[in-house]
């Protein structure tokens, strides 16, 4: 099947590794908590852990019996099942590390680990649970709370794989992986965009479209439109967010597909962005009144592309139109209420800084440093790197006024040619 040169623990460590989306630091921290007071003082610590980590998933030296222990117990595995030749079916830890894809631990039986390293090898045996399998790794990196760049390195190479299906495999699997291959793509884009990095998440936006196309499902082409029209950033075209929030809205409908409420409600919020940030009030509180509509309890297609809408999100999205508008006291009345109550998370520390940054504006300097404080505990902890950027704007003092956005590429499938 597949053959490395690095000995089978070695393979395993890594994959197991990554399967947890820990970084090589993130285990050296695992291990030192693990460890007793003794044990730990003898511990290499930092980057020279780190490197120990390296060393041993590059095969190049084996971890001696105290570090075999306190492995298997961050692992929660036994030595034999970490160290020896028996672990799972022949190649499971192999394909894993050669492909990068994360090996989660428990959620696969051994066939169906064994299966899809199969299918990996020969393309031409991808089945529906080929199909399961990928869409099973994609949802436990969605549930998972690891910070957005741990989540593109979990997921990219599952892009990569999935890519490595189109030519050989049955033309029925091979269209719901192609379909897996956007909804990764979208998810890379979305974590790529809270990681900071507008650009890379652009790229992801524009690979998830072009596979919705490939698979012919416009409800995906049209959800990776909506998620386009959301990366914004310093410098993004108005009239470009607005176009595309169009697009989306309309593409179902000129393709004769169902129409869907929650896309028509997210399309016309992000469409309300695009107006606030080209200071065009009245068209929009006008989209912001449209969406504004309970859209019912839809069954959605697309599993993972599920459009999302809720009250809060929508309230959340009005506020930043209110900032981008120069309304501060109406933001800031809105996103205090909505972010008592908010999950903890990502999105809530960019709203979190939002507000800091509102309250500056306003100058309430001591509510926005109790605020950029939260939000700053908040980023950090999540790797919020987009809350992060927000904060450096409202310490640098670029307190007033449309902050300065970066115009984004008219691409070739933009709205003006597939409207």
């Amino acid at each position: 099947m597949i053959d490395i040169e690095i000995p089978l623990w070695a393979a395993r460590l890594r994959a197991l590794r990554r399967g947890k989306l820990w970084t090589r630091q993130d285990l050296g921290e695992r291990l030192t908590a693990a460890a007793d007071e003794d044990t730990r003082d003898r511990l290499p610590s930092g980057a020279d852990l780190a490197e120990t980590v390296r060393r041993w998933e590059a095969g190049e030296r084996r971890p001696d019996e105290r570090c075999s222990e306190l492995l298997c117990r961050v692992f929660e595995t036994g030595e034999a099942e970490l160290f020896g030749d028996t672990g799972e079916p022949a190649g499971t830890a192999l394909w894993h590390h050669v492909t990068g894809v994360p090996l989660i631990p428990g959620r696969f039986t051994p066939e169906e680990e064994e299966s899809t390293g199969r299918a990996i090898e020969n393309p031409a045996r991808a089945d529906e649970r080929t199909v399961d399998y990928f869409g099973a790794v994609l949802d436990a990196c969605g549930l998972s709370d690891r910070p957005p760049a741990h989540l593109v390195r979990a997921l990219s190479p599952v892009f990569e794989v999935l890519q490595s299906f189109r030519a050989d495999a049955r033309p029925a699997v091979r269209r719901a992986l192609v379909m897996l291959s956007s909804e990764d793509a979208e998810a890379i884009s979305r974590m790529e965009y809270e990681s900071g990095d507008l650009d890379e998440a652009l790229r992801w936006s524009d690979r998830a479209r072009r596979e919705a196309e490939r698979a012919q499902e416009e409800r995906l082409v049209a959800y990776t439109l909506a998620g386009r029209a959301g990366l914004t950033g310093p410098g993004s075209d108005p009239e470009e967010v607005v176009e595309i929030a169009v697009a989306a809205r309309e593409r179902p409908v000129r393709e004769h597909a169902a129409p869907s409420p929650r896309l028509e409600a997210i399309t016309r919020l992000r469409e309300a962005q695009g107006h606030a940030l080209a200071g065009e009030e009245d068209m929009c509180h006008r989209r912001l009144e449209e969406s504004a509509e309970p859209p019912g309890a839809e069954p959605e297609e697309g599993g993972r592309c599920a459009f999302d809408y809720s009250p809060s999100l929508h309230d959340v999205l009005a506020a930043e139109c209110m900032l981008d508008l120069g309304h501060l006291e109406d933001a800031i009345e809105i996103l205090e209420r909505e972010l008592g109550a908010a999950r903890w998370g990502r999105a809530t520390a960019y709203d979190l800084a939002r507000l800091a940054h509102a309250y500056a504006d306003a100058h309430e300097s001591e509510r926005s440093a109790q605020v950029a404080r939260r939000a700053l505990g908040l980023a950090r902890q999540t790797g919020a790197a987009r809350a992060l950027r927000e904060l450096r704007l409202t310490r640098s003092g670029l307190l007033s006024g449309h902050r300065p956005r970066t115009v984004m590429a008219r691409a070739p499938w933009g709205p003006r040619s597939v409207a």
